[in-house]
């Protein structure tokens, strides 16, 4: 995704102020625009279709509660509204208009997880209220609901997809970019969710065993070289159009645990859904996977 031009010069001064200027080019590459949203205090529901994290969602009459596939009511997570989200999306992939609410069956295991990704348009939603579960949901918990305020975010390679070969020198080392990279992000108190960018992850697989699951239906093994192969072998043995799946994958969201609103997802881990771009683009919010990371 192309950065902004204000954005590659906000980032060379980071690298320039840190002594990375050895790894312009790198982070030019790599540097992904993301929105950030954090709690701005718990809500009162007054504002129907604000954008909000746990608590209870505002749905249409006529929307019938997800259910999972053993008919349990999913558990709301999140609703985000487009156009207080997508004033701050500078890839410009997400709808103007509408609210995009997220809901989730049981995590566990931890991946494949079982949910609804749901869009709704701006005419629907001018008829929703706030709605309680119809009874106990999958998690088995009441969760507390907080107001979201967006921010564009820089979002930098981690841990899992940084080349260290690349951002070390004889100056400075992995460390002195873990600096870097909590700086260039500029992370507040209180975010809870990040849209587009990096998951948060020990290992760079996430994007190919979402690619795998999406595409194909099959199980995720553990190994990146297996699951391309597979993909490609979807795309009729094409490798290239393979890879480029796994690169235009998108994370469309990432929940953390969060002791405020009760969500704690394993051992205080964080909730991924991802997207491929072309089904983002064209609104195929029921073509989405789900997974779990926890250290």
């Amino acid at each position: 995704m192309k950065l902004q031009e204000q954005n590659v010069i906000k980032l060379k001064q980071y690298l320039k102020d840190n002594d990375f200027e050895h790894a312009v080019n790198y982070m030019v590459e790599k540097l992904r625009q993301g929105v950030r949203c954090t709690k701005a205090g718990e809500t009162d529901y007054t504002k129907a279709g604000s954008s909000r994290v746990g608590g209870d969602p505002d749905l249409p009459p006529q929307f019938a509660w997800p259910l999972t596939s053993n008919g349990t009511p999913m558990t709301f997570l999140v609703q985000l509204n487009m156009s207080d989200i997508t004033k701050y999306d500078m890839n410009e992939l997400l709808p103007k208009t509408g609210m995009l609410s997220f809901f989730l069956g049981i995590d566990e295991p931890a991946y494949n997880v079982e949910h609804r990704v749901i869009w709704f348009d701006e005419v629907e939603m001018l008829s929703a209220v706030r709605r309680e579960s119809p009874s106990e949901t999958a998690l088995e918990s009441t969760y507390i609901g907080y107001d979201l305020k967006a921010r564009s975010s820089l979002e930098p390679p981690g841990y899992a997809y940084v080349d260290n070969d690349q951002i070390e020198n004889d100056k400075v080392t992995f460390a002195d970019y873990d600096d870097l990279f909590y700086e260039i992000r500029d992370e507040k108190d209180g975010d809870i969710i990040q849209v587009f960018g990096y998951p948060t992850e020990q290992h760079d697989n996430s994007e190919y065993e979402a690619a795998l699951i999406i595409l194909t239906g099959k199980e995720y093994g553990c190994s990146a070289d297996k699951a391309l192969e597979e993909i490609a072998a979807h795309f009729d043995s094409d490798m290239t159009k393979a890879k480029q799946e796994v690169v235009n994958m998108q994370m469309l969201l990432e929940l953390e645990s969060d002791d405020d609103v009760g969500f704690c997802w394993w051992d205080a881990g964080v909730l991924h859904f991802f997207i491929r771009e072309e089904d983002l683009i064209a609104g195929r919010f029921d073509r989405t996977y789900c997974s779990v990371y926890s250290s």
